[in-house]
């Protein structure tokens, strides 16, 4: 009896376990959950993928890893009937190429019951500078976990580079271009602000999330500029808005990327959770909002910034469109 017993048993924890794999197979997940203790190599080596692979998938900008990180990572799936590579790629965020390449086939006809390997596809990178689209950093930007505090984003615009200097790829140069001015001639530690966004409509990260921008308002008094740096994410729109009219994909860009980070630290529009340059004064770091008579003020974000940049234009015509941006949004998360 005993016997049949432990036989009993030991077919149902076999059973269980081949139904677990079935079900892996069936159900696969392309999103990791990292746990304490977790390490780029470790995760890669259980996913057959390399800790630089997994950086490139994920715009990671360095090897630390937090707690309840999600990354996203190649995947073992077993093909179902109507299955195609095209379908798959959409479903997994790959490409019919990618997936390929992963398993050394040529074709595109698939076999049900075939177990293929799907890995994501890689984010552009140039070093810690990462450059996405708007769909790209809406995963990256819930993905991610942060450790900093953050109340604020500030708007700014680049004036220099303007859009004279954008040729539609030289993204990379243009960051590359400006930390050069921020470290060489502002003295300051790497490029100052978090976000870049582009007139194609595409955003870069630079400066770490976890890192305080560094520069911006305060120039001459150091002590009112880290207080006022400390809680904020700076955003860097490349374009002069006193003279150049943003392009549609930018306006959409800038838009959705401020909705983003609203959701993401639990903020609401307001003149204190969006903030403009113009509103300080550059040198003592005084936030003088529309009084700017007497104070040393930029036009940054620019006077066509959405309508122009006083708090009447930013609470018209900016906030409105973030708030519907965010509700937008909500309504697609489960």
């Amino acid at each position: 009896m005993k016997k049949c017993m432990f036989l009993i048993l030991s077919l149902a924890v076999i059973w269980q376990l081949n139904w677990s794999d079935a079900l892996a197979e069936s159900n696969p997940r392309k999103i990791y959950d990292v746990k304490q203790g977790d390490t780029l190599t470790l995760i890669a080596n259980k996913y057959g993928s390399t800790a630089g692979d997994l950086k490139l998938f994920n715009g990671l900008q360095s090897d630390r890893l937090l707690k309840g990180q999600k990354l996203r990572v190649p995947l073992t799936y077993k093909v179902a009937p109507g299955d195609t590579l095209w379908r798959l790629a959409e479903k997994f965020d790959s490409s019919v190429q990618i997936i390929k390449a992963a398993n050394g086939i040529s074709v595109d006809d698939l076999k049900v019951g075939q177990k293929i390997k799907i890995t994501p596809k890689k984010l552009a990178m140039d070093g810690k500078f990462v450059l996405m689209t708007r769909e790209e950093f809406r995963v990256w930007i819930f993905n991610q976990k942060f450790t900093r505090k953050v109340a604020k984003v500030q708007q700014h615009h680049t004036y220099q580079p303007s859009y004279k200097q954008f040729n539609g790829t030289n993204h990379f140069a243009i960051m590359k271009g400006m930390e050069e001015y921020h470290i060489s001639g502002m003295k300051w530690s790497m490029i100052s602000q978090q976000l870049t966004t582009f007139p194609d409509g595409k955003v870069a990260v630079g400066r770490p999330f976890d890192m305080a921008p560094e520069g911006s308002f305060g120039l001459q008094n150091k002590e009112a500029m880290h207080r006022i740096e400390e809680d904020a994410i700076a955003i860097e729109n490349v374009g002069d808005f006193d003279s150049n009219q943003m392009t549609a994909e930018q306006k959409e860009t800038i838009v959705t990327v401020t909705a983003l980070l609203m959701l993401k630290y639990g903020l609401a529009p307001s003149i204190d959770s969006i903030t403009y340059h113009h509103w300080w004064d550059i040198n003592s770091g005084e936030r003088v909002l529309d009084n700017s008579h007497g104070h040393a003020v930029k036009t940054c974000p620019g006077t066509e910034f959405f309508g122009g940049n006083s708090t009447a234009s930013a609470k018209n015509n900016f906030y409105p469109l973030v708030r519907s941006k965010m509700q937008e949004i909500r309504a697609t998360l489960h």
